[in-house]
């Protein structure tokens, strides 16, 4: 292990076995981003790397806030969590000013500030497993209570829920609603009361789900695709289709048929049915079980570290990027509604990539101070 360390330049002391599947999901994401997206890149932009440079660029950015936070302690961040909900709240209120914002497809979720596109919702995951990871520490002796413990939570939580919703993201709203309610579960929140909180918010998720026409039209092409195999359905079917054709080995890398103008965002939303078919359920299992380390050690971290606050935050940051892989990877077998969620590591995206290796920087930071405090 001292050698794969001093190879891939692990810092001493943290998690090496969750640092490697990090290394290789971002591996993996740089060669497929350019497989899934050279074709398409070519003939939008007359550069077959067009997509390729830019998640490199990003992929750098990123490895330095990486390494950064790697290096930052992790213990720090609890004094930060006001001012970080406090500065992402704000991003997400001036998401709403035309001036300040891009519109892409109906939806308007990124800032656009001197050409460079940002994501607040993505900021927003990371921001609240911090405000609750230092919840469940500031009123752990009062989690029984719904009005002091359990309460103030929700109501912080909503007011992140509405801009997300009003962008609209239902994707992000759900992860970020799922993640938040496995962390109030697993930090110690009394079962009944998430369960009251889940039979109240029932009725205005149906209505968020079928208020809108396009959300309906998703739904109801989940039941059954083939209903509307050239609209609302189309991107499932050709996702299937990717899947079929790759079968157990694949096709080979870069020889996707798929990605050849069939199935929009092949190289963001839709990358794991190129990997299905480039290749095949080996390849796609692969992918699963690099996510299945990154939760195995993400819990063990979580269980190693001495503090509640960190364990909290190793909990939530677990969740956060494992639960989003789980649902980019299900949407694209059929297994959930079409949403708009990017793989971690994997898919093309400049704030989705920034903040998920911000989240991997700060359970690296965990897994190393876990390990000195043994």
């Amino acid at each position: 292990m001292k050698i794969l360390s001093e190879k891939f330049e692990i810092k001493e002391g943290c998690d090496p076995i969750l640092c490697l599947s990090i290394l290789s999901l971002l591996l993996v994401g740089l060669v497929m981003v350019y497989s899934s997206s050279a074709v398409y890149a070519m003939e939008e932009y007359g550069d077959p790397y067009f997509f390729l440079k830019r998640q490199a660029i990003w992929l750098v950015l990123g490895g330095a806030i990486l390494f950064y936070v790697s290096s930052f302690n992790y213990k720090n961040l609890e004094k930060l969590a006001y001012p970080t909900m406090a500065f992402t709240f704000i991003l997400l209120l001036l998401v709403m000013v035309p001036q300040l914002s891009k519109e892409v497809g109906g939806a308007r979720r990124w800032l656009s500030i001197g050409g460079i596109n940002f994501q607040p919702s993505e900021l927003a995951k990371f921001a609240l497993a911090i405000f609750i990871a230092k919840s469940l520490v500031k009123r752990e002796n009062r989690l029984s209570d719904f009005m002091y413990g359990y309460l103030p939570k929700l109501i912080v939580l909503g007011f992140f829920f509405l801009p997300i919703l009003n962008q609209p993201d239902f994707g992000t709203a759900m992860i970020i609603g799922v993640v938040s309610f496995m962390m109030f579960f697993v930090g110690g929140v009394r079962p009944k009361f998430l369960f009251y909180s889940c039979l109240t918010l029932l009725p205005f998720l149906f209505s968020a789900l079928m208020g809108a026409e396009y959300r309906r039209r998703r739904i109801f092409a989940f039941l059954d695709p083939w209903q509307d195999p050239s609209d609302g359905g189309f991107q499932a079917i050709q996702s299937f289709y990717a899947f079929g054709r790759g079968g157990f080995s694949g096709t080979g890398l870069g020889k996707s048929s798929q990605k050849l103008f069939y199935l929009p965002e092949a190289h963001t939303d839709f990358i794991f049915a190129i990997i299905g078919e480039e290749l095949g359920l080996l390849g796609a299992s692969a992918i699963v079980a690099l996510f299945g380390v990154l939760l195995w050690r993400g819990f063990r971290t979580a269980l190693r570290v001495k503090d509640t606050f960190g364990s909290n935050l190793a909990i939530g940051l677990t969740i956060l990027i494992v639960f989003q892989a789980f649902t980019n990877m299900s949407v694209a077998v059929g297994l959930l509604p079409t949403k708009g969620l990017t793989l971690p590591f994997i898919s093309m995206g400049g704030s989705s990539l920034l903040v998920t290796m911000l989240c991997a920087g700060v359970l690296l930071n965990i897994s190393e101070q876990a390990a000195k405090t043994r």
